[in-house]
């Protein structure tokens, strides 16, 4: 039996590959084809409305806009294929250049607001689960709700009124390394990355709510209950493998979402990230920088996504025991 097993797994494991690669391409050709569809002309940005048609149709060549797109496309391909982004058109640097100094920005805002989200809504989603019928549980139901529908730039923008101009706590905008120094690398963070994690909180919270109160109604967790568990620590035991599913799966499909959310809050509180650079590069019609970006979050996307349906089969054994039977 293990002889025909042990195949399989690579098999399928190969097969995702494949999957992964194709929506990477897809979504390259997508990338492109939308940069080079955005009205404006590159060559005239960057000299100038004073320029000349000849100087515009000069520097089109030095770009090589003046190419077909296919061909344009293909030697873009060629670059990413090596870890060339390509070459700012205004600036004439690397585009991975610049970003790798701002994806860390974009990183540690990101990754504290998930972890600040799912520390938040695991436990309160629990609880309103347990005291759904009560007025506390009610009352965080109806808060998760609220907070579905409020964006995170307004909370941004009413936190930064609040803490950092009316009682001066932290500061209002910029960004402090964390080599400078912790306390000044976490005090600019705080308000960004709260911004942004209550927004994914309320989604999250709902989600865990509702994966308990299926729990609750199990007979495995009636029967802890029966053994002598109590409410929380049953729960935690028999039920949080379920509930952490829900979970899983909605940070997967959240991450774009909370990319885009990010670019809103790095404008919010002028934070030197990827968001930034994106906006910018879009008002200068940088198409090189824009794709170049807009590349690495859809990769960034796919990459999780990949990641949270390999993570199903840990942590629902029913699925590993289909696979087992197909395989």
């Amino acid at each position: 039996m293990s002889s025909v097993r042990s195949p399989a797994l690579p098999l399928r494991l190969a097969r995702r590959l494949a999957v992964f690669l194709a929506s990477v391409l897809v979504a390259s050709v997508l990338v492109f084809w939308v940069g080079s569809a955005l009205p404006g002309n590159v060559a005239q940005v960057v000299l100038g409305v004073q320029a000349t048609p000849e100087a515009v149709a000069r520097l089109e060549h030095d770009f090589g806009l003046d190419r077909p797109w296919p061909v344009r496309y293909l030697s873009w391909l060629g670059g990413l294929l090596h870890g060339d982004l390509g070459r700012s058109y205004l600036t004439g640097e690397p585009v991975l250049g610049q970003v790798i100094p701002r994806l860390g920005v974009t990183g540690w805002l990101v990754g504290l607001a998930m972890l600040l989200a799912v520390l938040l809504a695991v436990p309160t989603g629990m609880w309103a689960a347990v005291r759904r019928r009560h007025a506390d549980g009610f009352a965080v139901s109806a808060l998760s709700q609220v907070g579905l529908a409020v964006p995170g730039f307004w909370l941004g923008i009413l936190a930064t009124l609040l803490f950092a101009v009316r009682l001066g706590w932290l500061p209002a905008n910029g960004y402090v390394p964390l080599s400078a120094g912790v306390g000044g690398w976490a005090a600019h963070l705080v308000l960004p990355v709260a911004a942004l994690a209550l927004v994914q909180a309320s989604v999250l919270t709902r989600y865990v709510r509702s994966a308990t109160i299926e729990v609750l109604k199990e007979n495995y967790y009636r029967t802890a209950r029966a053994g002598g568990w109590r409410t929380v620590p049953a729960l935690l035991r028999h039920g949080l493998r379920n509930i952490s599913l829900p979970v899983v799966t909605v940070i997967g499909l959240q991450l774009a979402t909370l990319l885009a959310g990010a670019i809103i809050i790095e404008s919010v509180f002028a934070l030197p990230g990827l968001g930034r650079l994106l906006l910018d590069a879009v008002a200068q019609r940088d198409l090189m920088v824009v794709q170049g970006i807009v590349l690495l979050l859809v990769l960034a996307v796919l990459t999780i996504n990949a990641l949270v349906d390999l993570s199903y089969a840990l942590l629902d054994p029913r699925l590993r025991a289909e696979r087992r039977g197909r395989g």
